[in-house]
This record gives structure tokens, sequence and C-alpha cells, in this order.
């Protein structure tokens, strides 16, 4: 059935506002204005998901169009390593920046340039970062500067790198900052995989610097192979506290540019991916170490793919294919180490950087690594958890709750004509064919009115097909087999728990629960076939309606969170 011509013309002004409120968002941010996209999304609530998928795609965009190749950077980021190169350009200041003779140039990227640097008073060997644009530079960059100065100022701890001083010459802000002469995590993982325990060794006190830092109140949010350094005697460094935030003073400190999505797309946690800002904390650092393990493990990180925005969609929807998948000599620990920091949900992984930094430990002293765990309580939080889709169906919360009230009106219905003595097939052809198909039809046009339908949605829209199919079906078989009609409903309990099942490896464990309970409904149902039609009525409606109320309601909390960012962010 085609959609009318007015819900086709209802689209196309939805598209166009979208593409509307997109350019006025982009415009604001290359005028170097704030581009508030959660005043956007209150102005326009029924666009509110299709506009933040939007948004962050632009937002990735816009900062990729300004940093340069890997070729001009060779990944700056990671800081002063290795051997200084001449500076060859004449903008670029030699001399003095306050009380530190410039030697050389160490690298640069799309927002600051890092010199080799003598600190005259003490003969001490520094590294001084600055923004390239100096006094102009926009106020997101020099936003992110602060940022990385008051953080890493914050911190002491042997491993990472250390601040020495902050301060302004001639209106162009820099940063003083111990110069590590070695190399990169990144520029080591460029020849392979690392031997496991050499992996287990570097990462563990990594751990316990990132747990330093979120013990002083600093999410670093960037974590990533070329901000880890490697000094000449193998000890690893944390470095580039650009993104940093302070979580003890929440979204008023730091570069959180409203709606943007902040960190590397290979590294970053979900909850980042998704610009739900007020639900990113330490779980996010835990996530950025395991991708770091994995990379470590075999060679390339969870997630890569030809662009960011590709990366993304991976990270929001895929889960990371096992190490030993791309590299048969990892570490089956260290791999159930990684698969653990990396899960969709912050509650399934480390709760801390400090117990993974315990777990590795535990590995290097050849002990079980919790993440191996076989308690009865890790085992049903693996199997019976939610999978990276099941944020979908905080979309079809109450819709599902109106599809259990719908059950109940055409089983209901189904049961009146039982009782009135109709025995002929065709009615009941007609309540599940043309009844369910129409129902169907008004389900699906209420849900692509709140935005693009997914790939897995249509997967469900699928076994959605199956089952009425499926209850179709068994009338056929009735009719064929001059049986009288609804004699084989209690098989409906069989077909429709087998839906769940495949519902369970799609969505949530829950539903494996809820089929098994299907299932059982076939016992009463056979021994007693006057009541089968209330009881699986009775019991299908109730799986829909407890797990509509629940994505309903965690859908509503999701709104009032951003509600509160929202308040939290004009206030600050």
């Amino acid at each position: 059935m085609n959609p009318p011509i007015d819900l086709m013309i209802d689209h196309e002004a939805r598209d166009l506002k979208l593409a509307e409120l997109i350019a006025e968002l982009t415009d604001a941010r290359r005028l170097g204005q704030t581009a508030d996209i959660e005043t956007a999304t209150l102005s326009h609530p029924e666009l509110a998901k299709e506009l933040r998928e939007l948004w962050a795609a632009a937002s990735v965009a816009e900062e990729l169009a300004r940093l340069p190749s890997l070729e001009e950077t060779g990944e700056w980021s990671s800081w002063p390593t290795g051997r200084p190169e001449s500076i060859e350009d004449p903008a670029d200041p030699v001399g003095f920046v306050g009380k530190y003779e410039i030697l050389a140039e160490l690298g640069r990227g799309g927002m600051g340039v890092v010199h080799l640097a003598i600190q005259v008073d003490l003969n001490r060997v520094v590294a001084i970062k600055r923004l390239i644009r100096g006094a102009s530079s926009s106020p997101d960059d020099m936003a992110r500067f602060r940022s990385e100065a008051a953080s890493a100022a914050r911190l002491s701890h042997p491993h990472i790198v250390a601040v020495h001083d902050v301060g302004i010459e001639g209106g162009m802000p820099f940063l003083v900052m111990q110069y590590v002469e070695g190399t990169t995590l990144a520029r080591r993982l460029a020849d392979g995989p690392l031997p496991p325990r050499i992996a287990a060794l570097l990462l563990e006190p990594i751990c316990r610097a990132v747990e330093h830092a979120h013990t002083r109140g600093v999410l670093h949010r960037d974590l990533k192979p070329s901000n880890i350094l490697i000094d000449t005697l193998g000890r690893p460094l944390v470095g580039d506290f650009g993104l940093a935030k302070r979580i003890d003073l929440g979204d008023e400190f730091g570069p959180t540019i409203t709606g943007a999505i902040l960190g590397s797309p290979s590294y970053m946690a979900p909850e980042q991916a998704s610009s739900q800002r007020s639900s990113v904390g330490p779980p996010a650092d835990v996530y950025a170490l395991g991708a770091i393990l994995y990379q470590m493990l075999t060679g390339r990180p969870p997630f890569q793919a030809a662009s960011a925005l590709d990366t993304m969609l991976l990270l929001l929807e895929q889960d990371p294919v096992p190490p030993r998948v791309l590299n048969p000599k990892a570490d089956p620990d260290l791999e159930m180490v990684a698969l653990k920091c990396l899960q969709k949900r912050p509650e399934n992984r480390y709760p801390t950087a400090e117990a993974l930094a315990m777990d590795l430990d535990a590995y290097l002293a050849g002990r079980p690594v919790s993440a191996r765990s076989t308690r009865f309580r890790a085992l049903a939080g693996r199997y019976l958890g939610e999978t990276p889709h099941a944020a979908l169906l905080e979309n079809w919360g109450d819709l599902w709750m109106y599809h259990s009230a719908a059950l109940l009106v055409f089983y209901g219905l189904t049961w009146w004509l039982l009782s009135q003595g109709v025995t002929s097939h065709w009615p009941y052809f007609v309540i599940f064919s043309v009844g369910l198909g129409l129902w169907a039809w008004i389900f699906w046009t209420l849900r692509r009115r709140r935005g693009p339908v997914t790939f897995v949605e249509r997967q469900l829209a699928h076994i959605w097909g199956a089952g009425v199919l499926g209850v179709n079906l068994l009338l056929a078989a009735e009719w064929l087999l001059g049986l009288p009609v609804m004699a084989l409903a209690p098989l409906l309990a069989i077909t429709n728990g087998m839906l769940f099942l495949v519902k369970g490896g799609i969505l949530s464990g829950e539903f494996y629960v809820q089929g098994g309970i299907l299932f059982l409904t076939l016992i009463p149902a056979a021994l007693f076939p006057k009541i089968a039609i209330p009881a699986f009525a009775l019991v299908s409606a109730s799986c829909f309606f407890v797990t509509g109320l629940k994505y309903h309601r965690r859908s509503l909390k999701a709104r009032r969170g951003d509600r509160m960012s929202i308040i939290g962010t004009q206030r600050g």
C-alpha cells in the first residue's frame, strides 16, 4: 500500500526543514558563534533525533576539514618525540618566547605547533606548544588550549606528560611541557601487533595514569596510540589533554561545544559518538583504553572505515571482530579484557581504569582475569544483556504498548467469534490478514514520522511479517486438514516464542526469557484448549507492554537529561 500524497509532502517538508537547520548551525560555527544544537532540538522536538544524527555527521566533517593530512602532520598530536626538524616556516618565531629559547620545530597540526626549546634559567630542555593562529585563534581552539593547560597542570603522575609552565607572549598563548625523547605508541604499532606480555606491560601504567586523572576530576576523552608517548627507557606517558573535561565541575569546564562530537572516531566510546554529552564519564576513557589494547593485539583499531562518519556508524551499530580472528596469536585472556572494555553500555565495562589495571596485573602474574568470570551474575549479564541495537527501541516504547493493546483486540475478537460458534475459517482469515495488515501499516506510518527507519528496524519488520504469515498458515493448515477453526491455536505459543528468540539475538537477551515464557504457554493451551486464545493473548501482549514501557521510560529519562544539560549549559 502506497503512502498518501500528503504524507509524502510532509516528508519533503521535514527534509527541507532539517537542511535549513543544519545550514544555520554550520554557518554559526564557521562565524565563531555557538552552534546550539540543544536549543534547535527543543524548538523542533519532532526532528530531534534526525537533527542530532545529521549534526553529528556535519560536526565530524567540519573537524576533519580543518585538519591536514597525516603526511603533513606526522600525528603531531602525539607531542614532542623523535629527532627535531629545523624550522623552515619564516612565520614561526625564532629566538625567544619568554625565558625559553626556541631551537626547532617538532610537529604541527590543524590547531597547534610544538617546538623544542631550552629554558635558559634552568638549562632545561622542554617542549613548547602554541596555537598556530595565535591571538586570532577561534574560540573553540582557545577553549581546548585552556582545557589542556588547566587539566594537565592538576596532574602529577610519573606516566603523564608534565606541564611546567603556561604563559602568553605577544598575545600568543603557550604551554611548556616535559620534553619526551623517544617515540609514540602509534609509531610502535605501525610495525604490527605487540607481543601479549609487552602489550600488558605498556598498558597497565597507562591505566594507572588515567585513574589518577579521574581521581583528580579530569576526564581525558581523547586517549589513542598517538597520544601515548614512549621514552627511550620504554616508559609510556599519557599526553594531549586538549579535549579533557573536569568531571568534578561537569559541563562548565573544558571544550564542551554544544552538540559537537569530541574525540577520535576509532577510539571514542559510543556515548561520545552519539553526542550524548551528559552521559560521557570515566567509562568513556575505559573504552578508549580497551580500543588501544585491541590495536596492540591486532595491529588495527576495533573500528576502522573509509571515513570518520562510516567509522562512527560501525562503532554505534556493530560489535568488534574478536582479536584472535584478526591475529590468531593474540592472547585469549587479553582478548576478553579488551572486549569487556569495548562493551557498548558503560555499565558492562570495567567500573574504573584501576579495575582494568588490576586485571592486567593479574594477567602478568599468571592469575585468572575477571573478564573471564564464570559467576552466574557475570554470565547472565553477558548473555542476557542488550546488544548495540537495543537503543533503537526507545523509538518503539509507546508503539509497542499500543501493539499490546492491538493484540488484545484481535485475539479478543477471535475468542468472541469462537464463543459465538462461528466455525467458518474466513472471518478469522480477515482478522489476521486484513486486520493485522492494516494495523501494521498504521504502526509503521507512526514510526516513519519519527525519523528514518534503520536497517535493524527493517529486520524487525520482517520478523513481524513472519508472525502474521505464521498465524494465517496455521488457519490454512486447519482448513486443508479439515480441522475445527483454531484447533491448532496452541502452536501459536511455539511460532511466536521462536520469533522472540530471534529478537533476543538482535536486540536484548531479555527476549530469550519472554520467548521461554511463550513456549511454556503451550502447556495450559494444549491441556485446556478453550483458554488457548486468551492465554496466548495475555502473555504475548504482556511481553510487548512490559518491554515497551521500559524503553518508553528510558526515552523520557533521556529527554529530561537533555533538558537538564541545556539548562546547565545556559547557566554556565
